[in-house]
C-alpha cells in the first residue's frame, strides 16, 4: 500500500529585519480612518503583547516573491536527493503574486509556478506547473492535492512551494500591518510504497464562505484621503472567534481519522498567526479528548521572530525544526505529528503525518 512522504524541505528567510520600534514613527488610523489616540510606540509594545511577534524580515528590493520561491525550492529539492527532472508536479501556493517593490500591482501570469519551473531549471514538460491561491493555509492545501495525485497514481514525485511577499501589500498606517512578512519554504512530496506507518496518514480541509468571507480581504488604507490603493485588511477579533472554533475541529477531525492515541502526538506545526491565538486553539484540540494541560514543547514557534508570512509559515516552521534552529524541539524517526493552517476565504485545513 503506497503514501506519501515528505523527502526534503527547504526555505528561504529574507535579510532585512524589522523591529516592533521600526514602527515607531507610522501614524496609524482605524478602519473608519480616525486617528488612533495611542503614540505609535505604546501601539507597538501593545501589539507584541498580543501576537508575541518583536520581529519580522521583508524582502530586499531586487527580490520578487517567485524568486523566494525559487531559493526554498532549490534547497527542497537538493535535500531530497531526487533528480529534479523526476517532479511531475509543482504547485505554488501565495496569494499576490509578484509585486516589484515600491509598488502594489500583483501579476500572476505567467503563475509563479510556471516562473519558478523555469529558474529551477526543469526542463520536463510533464511537469506540470500551477498556482494556489487558498489565504494562509494555501501550502498545507497544495501538500493535500499532491498527496491525492500520488495516491491516484497522477504523480511520483511534487514540489509543493508557499511564497508571499506581504511587505509589498501593508498598509502603514493599520496596526494589523505589523503581523505580516515575507518569506518561502517549500518541500518534495514522494509517494512511497509499502512505508509501514510513515507518511501521511490522515487529512481534514474545510471552507466557511459565508460572512466568513469577508473576515480578510482587500481595501484602501485606513489614511484619509486615500482611496485607490488596495492593501491586505483583516478583521481581527472575527478571525480570532473563528479560528478558537473552528480550527480545533478540524484538527481533531483529521487526527482522529488517523486511528492513533492523542498521547502519541509529538508535536503540532500550525500556522504562525498570533501567539496567543495559536495557544488557544491548541489548549481547545486538547479539551477536545479531554485534556485539560496541554504537553510540554507540543507547538514550535517561529513568530516571535519572523511574523507571519501567510503560505510560508508552517513549511518554514517544519523546516527549522528539522533542522535544530528552534531551541527545545526536535523531530526524529516515528515521531507523530499534526499540521494545520486557516486563513483567507475562511479556509482550515490539518494533516496528521508520521516521520
Amino acid at each position: 500500500m503506497s503514501t506519501s512522504i515528505f523527502r526534503g524541505f527547504g526555505s528561504y528567510i529574507p535579510e532585512i529585519e524589522v523591529t516592533n520600534d521600526d514602527f515607531n514613527s507610522n501614524q496609524f488610523y482605524d478602519e473608519h480612518k480616525n486617528k488612533l489616540a495611542d503614540e505609535p510606540a505604546l501601539i507597538a509594545r501593545k501589539f507584541q503583547k498580543i501576537t508575541g511577534i518583536q520581529k519580522r524580515r521583508y524582502a530586499e528590493e531586487h527580490m520578487l516573491t517567485s524568486h523566494m520561491g525559487i531559493q526554498a525550492a532549490e534547497i527542497a529539492i537538493k535535500k531530497s536527493g531526487l533528480n529534479k527532472e523526476g517532479i511531475d508536479h509543482i504547485i505554488v501556493a501565495h496569494n499576490f503574486g509578484d509585486i516589484d517593490y515600491g509598488d502594489h500591482q500583483s501579476v500572476i501570469m505567467p503563475s509563479l509556478a510556471a516562473k519558478i519551473k523555469q529558474g529551477i531549471g526543469i526542463r520536463n514538460p510533464k511537469a506540470v506547473a500551477y498556482d494556489l491561491i487558498f489565504g494562509c493555509p494555501g501550502w498545507v492545501q497544495g501538500v493535500i492535492q499532491a498527496h491525492s495525485f500520488i495516491l491516484s497514481g497522477m504523480a511520483s514525485n511534487a514540489l509543493i512551494v508557499g511564497c508571499e511577499m506581504l511587505s509589498r501589500v501593508l498598509d502603514p498606517h493599520d496596526r494589523d500591518s505589523m503581523i505580516f512578512s515575507d518569506g518561502a519554504a517549500a518541500c518534495v512530496l514522494s509517494r512511497e510504497e509499502e512505508s509501514g506507518s510513515s507518511g501521511i496518514l490522515s487529512l481534514s480541509a474545510v471552507s466557511h464562505s459565508e460572512e466568513e468571507t469577508d473576515y480578510l480581504f482587500c481595501g484602501v488604507s485606513n489614511k484619509p484621503g486615500d482611496s485607490k490603493t488596495k492593501y491586505i485588511k483583516m478583521k481581527g477579533r472575527k478571525i480570532y472567534e473563528y479560528a478558537l472554533s473552528q480550527v480545533p475541529l478540524a484538527m481533531k477531525d483529521a487526527f482522529d481519522k488517523s486511528g492513533r492515541s492523542i498521547a502519541d502526538l509529538k508535536k503540532i506545526f500550525i500556522h504562525q498567526a498570533n501567539e496567543k491565538m495559536d495557544e488557544a486553539i491548541v489548549e481547545r484540540f486538547y479539551s477536545l479528548y479531554g485534556i485539560d494541560q496541554v504537553p510540554e514543547n507540543i507547538m514550535p514557534m517561529s513568530i516571535h521572530e519572523l511574523g507571519n508570512s501567510s503560505v510560508a509559515t508552517v513549511p518554514t516552521l517544519i523546516d527549522l525544526v528539522l533542522q535544530g534552529k528552534i531551541e527545545n524541539h526536535q523531530i526524529s524517526d516515528g515521531d507523530l505529528v499534526l499540521i494545520a493552517s486557516v486563513g483567507a476565504g475562511m479556509n482550515i485545513n490539518a494533516i496528521t503525518y508520521q516521520f
